[in-house]
């Protein structure tokens, strides 16, 4: 259940209109999903998120395309953000993620979240070895 409604017209607005042409250009496909038609109530935040998505996401970097994905699915199920889980499992899969491949990050997001708890139950605390800072 949406909290608020996906515009009727969005690419009515100019502003709209072109971010939804650069997702298309840079995707290479003529699906706008829902994240951004709901986005397109608000053209600047639309225009700003996307631009974070394009230059981080879509850019080449040092990270490969499949790595990226697969940090985006860990990142979403620790924030519990169901959208974005099926969305990124479903870009992963696109760039190649295995079924192997996608059980062993459910298993490393399953642990990292354990020893996560546990280090902050218990209140471990830093190894000097692992502060930056430490002289």
């Amino acid at each position: 259940m949406s909290t608020r409604k996906i515009p009727a017209d969005p690419e009515s607005d100019p502003r709209v209109k072109a971010v939804f042409d650069d997702i298309r250009a840079t995707r290479r496909t003529d699906f706008i999903n829902n994240l951004w038609r709901t986005l397109a109530f608000d053209p600047a935040l639309l225009e700003s998120t996307w631009g974070e998505v394009k230059a981080l996401m879509a850019a080449p970097s040092h990270l490969d395309p499949l790595t990226k994905e697969m940090i985006y699915v860990a990142v979403s199920i620790a924030n519990a953000c169901t959208y974005c889980i099926h969305s990124h499992t479903a870009a992963a899969r696109a760039r190649g993620m295995t079924d192997a491949q996608h059980a062993e990050l459910l298993a490393i997001v399953a642990l990292a979240a354990k020893t996560n708890h546990l280090c902050t139950g218990l209140q471990v605390p830093v190894d000097a070895a692992f502060d930056a800072g430490a002289a």
